[in-house]
């Protein structure tokens, strides 16, 4: 969609939850705005500070030496006022009162939905940037935050298995992803794991127990059990439970990765992505172009509308499950 609005200042906020990376959009977006004689308002807290108009004005220096933190300068929190209509009204009044023109939001597609309302009710030129480890966002093939979480569970996992090699333990980790397993999945391939339970392929518990006293007769001693808190109801905790009582002579362990994954410095692919995305937010915008998602497709930028990036999910490869099955004999 287009618009004939003339853009002088425009508005960026992170919201949802924090991914590494989304520090390094916010400097992209900030700086390409500059360049393009725009002036830059940070929003604090996401929609919640759009409601409460926490405005901080953002210059090049603001962002200077960001690039490399983890979390967001501008901070997020959840906004559940904003499905009320009313508060919407109250937060678009108090954006016109700070003369913002367009809006960039940083953040999942929960985030979408609010600034696609502002878009639609009051025709608020809106931008939405993917940031959020889960990866499960339509219009994207990687979203900000995901590389950097696959390679810190990765590396924890690594440490892990020193361990479950050392005492002959079988280790069920539990890695985040309620509704999608894109990181369970990757961490699963490159750390070798045994097996690997994701929300998109059910789950029969009893024939992973087969499956694993079968790798114990071809005298595996240890192994590595990866799973999506969203694959099975009670998550990894129920998964080692339930494997435990088929097969009580094994020595298992439970370990939740949790947060970790959300913290941290962005790997290097976060930090290129992040910049690319927040630069064609920005340019976007100048264009005329709104109420759509920028994402990376086969390694070009392309703009989504917010319709389709709701009514779909990025979906998990087939084929990386299969080779992940077949290496894990």
């Amino acid at each position: 969609m287009k618009q004939n609005q003339v853009i002088r200042k425009l508005g960026v906020i992170t919201s949802g939850g924090d991914a590494p990376g989304m520090n390094a959009a916010i400097r992209s977006v900030v700086r390409t705005a500059i360049y393009n004689n725009l002036e830059v308002v940070g929003i604090m807290k996401g929609f919640a500070g759009i409601l409460n108009s926490q405005f901080i004005e953002l210059k090049s220096h603001s962002v200077s030496k960001t690039i490399s933190n983890g979390g967001t300068m501008l901070k997020s929190s959840r906004c559940p006022e904003f499905k009320e209509a009313k508060a919407r009204e109250i937060a678009y009044k108090n954006l016109k009162e700070k003369e913002i023109d367009a809006l960039i939001v940083i953040g999942g597609d929960g985030s979408f939905k609010g600034a696609s309302l502002l878009q639609q009710e009051f025709g608020l030129p809106v931008i939405g940037v993917p940031g959020t480890i889960d990866n499960d966002i339509f219009g994207t093939d990687y979203t900000i935050g995901f590389d950097t979480a696959i390679n810190t569970a990765a590396t924890a996992i690594d440490k892990i298995r020193d361990t479950a090699d050392s005492h002959n333990i079988v280790f069920f980790v539990e890695v985040m992803g309620r509704h999608a397993g894109f990181i369970a999945l990757h961490t699963s391939i490159a750390c070798g794991a045994e097996a690997v339970l994701i929300p998109e392929v059910e789950t029969d518990v009893k024939k992973l127990s087969k499956y694993l006293e079968l790798d114990r007769r071809k005298e595996k001693t240890s192994g590595i059990v990866i799973v999506a808190e969203g694959a099975v109801e009670g998550g990894a905790a129920y998964v080692a439970k339930v494997v435990k009582e088929h097969l009580p002579n094994y020595d298992t362990r439970l370990t939740t990765l949790g947060h970790i994954q959300r913290g941290g410095s962005p790997t290097c692919n976060d930090r290129i992505l992040a910049s690319l995305l927040g630069h064609e937010a920005v340019n976007a915008l100048i264009e005329g172009k709104n109420g759509a998602m920028v994402g990376v497709i086969n390694n070009h930028l392309k703009l989504t509308p917010f319709e389709e990036v709701f009514k779909n999910k990025n979906q998990i490869s087939k084929k990386m499950f299969e080779v992940d099955r077949i290496l894990s004999l």
